[in-house]
């Protein structure tokens, strides 16, 4: 049982949205169960949950609420949890010796907080300068997107993004920006409805900040 001063700690971490790790927490053991053995068990318990809250879970539109519940949480919001869903990346020689910047902007995505389990909805804005690798625009879209379901905290995100381009385009030269709302902030707590939270990661070339400004106002011509 947590005494009553762990539970405050508990509550002052997740509000101040701290992260232990810029590594995803997981057991060891997350992938003995399959998919449909965990949703039955998630079912389980949600229906719990509604119950306790005083629901009637006899009512048409309610009955079906904990399986819908379970399935979104294993199949969709939570997929990136599986390095089974990661996608596959192909990188492809340079040939057109392109070697300026290349910006992708305004990506959407959509993750969850992990203190609070509200939905942080956003942007994200890549740039790479190849050093003999180029890849696919909807890839960029792609390692956003399966960073972005998994319960997490925006500087965990934009950490594993950016050291997932660096990886996969085998250079320093990357530079990820992200802005996004976070429901935590705006629906509980301090409910202050306009706030967003902006992060920034970049290495290589982009440490000079001539090359960020360039970064930026390619950003404002979007």
């Amino acid at each position: 049982m947590e005494t009553v001063i762990e539970k405050e700690l508990y509550d002052i971490l997740g509000d101040n949205h701290q992260m232990t790790s810029a590594e995803t927490p997981m057991r060891k053991d997350a992938f003995l169960k399959s998919d449909e053995e965990k949703m039955k068990v998630i079912e389980n318990h949600f229906y719990e949950i509604m119950h306790e809250m005083g629901m009637d879970m006899t009512d048409d539109s309610l009955k079906g609420t904990p399986h819908r519940v379970a399935k979104m949480f294993i199949k969709e919001i939570f997929s990136g949890l599986n390095p089974a869903a990661k996608p596959k990346i192909s990188v492809f020689e340079n040939s057109y010796h392109y070697d300026k910047m290349l910006v992708e902007a305004n990506i959407s995505f959509n993750s969850t907080c992990e203190h609070h389990f509200l939905p942080i909805i956003g942007k994200a804005h890549i740039g790479y300068i190849s050093s003999g690798k180029v890849i696919g625009l909807s890839k960029l879209n792609r390692i956003v997107d399966y960073y972005s379901r998994r319960p997490q905290v925006q500087e965990r995100l934009i950490m594993q993004i950016f050291n997932e381009l660096k990886s996969v385009l085998e250079t320093e030269n990357v530079i990820v920006v992200m802005e996004a709302k976070h429901l935590c902030v705006s629906s509980r707590g301090i409910k202050d409805e306009s706030s967003f939270t902006s992060t920034i990661q970049y290495g290589g070339v982009f440490n000079e900040k001539e090359n960020r400004n360039d970064f930026f106002n390619l950003l404002k011509s979007e």
